[in-house]
C-alpha cells in the first residue's frame, strides 16, 4: 500500500495565526494528507483541527527546519507550505534558506503565502483524487 502524500506546514511567529486560519478554512481539502509541522505551529494546528493527521517535529530554531529538510531529501514530502514573514529578521534565517533550497533542489511545490498555498493544495488534491479514482 502506498503512503498518503505529505505536506510540511511551517510558519514564522507573525504568520502562525494566518496558517492556523488557512488550515481551518481548508481542513476538508487537507484531510486526505499527512501533515508535518514544526513545533509550536504543529501544536496550534492540532488544537485547532484535531481531526487532521498532524505530526509535529521540533521547533524551527531547534532543528525542525532540518528535520523537514531531511524529509524533503528522502522524498517523503509532497509539498512545503511555509507562511514566511519577510518583514521580521530571523535569527535562524540560514535554516530557512536551507529548507527553501532543498524544496527547489528536489523540485517539490513550495508555497510561501496563502495564495500560492491554495493553488498547491488544490492542484495536489485534484491530482491525488484523479489518481485514486478508477478509470471508466
Amino acid at each position: 500500500m502506498q503512503e498518503r502524500p505529505a505536506f510540511a506546514l511551517v510558519a514564522h511567529d507573525a504568520k502562525k495565526d494566518s496558517l492556523v486560519a488557512f488550515v481551518r478554512l481548508h481542513e476538508h481539502q487537507l484531510a486526505p494528507f499527512r501533515l508535518i509541522a514544526t513545533g509550536t505551529t504543529g501544536a496550534r494546528l492540532k488544537a485547532a483541527c484535531p481531526n487532521l493527521d498532524i505530526t509535529p517535529v521540533k521547533s524551527g530554531p531547534l532543528g525542525g527546519d532540518q528535520q523537514i529538510g531531511a524529509m524533503i531529501a528522502d522524498g517523503r514530502l509532497t509539498a512545503l507550505i511555509f507562511f514566511a514573514d519577510p518583514l521580521t529578521p530571523m535569527p535562524h534565517d540560514v535554516d530557512v534558506k536551507a529548507l527553501t533550497r532543498l524544496a527547489i533542489v528536489y523540485d517539490i511545490p513550495m508555497a510561501l503565502n496563502q495564495a500560492t498555498a491554495e493553488a498547491v493544495i488544490s492542484t495536489i488534491a485534484d491530482t491525488a483524487y484523479t489518481e485514486s479514482t478508477p478509470s471508466q
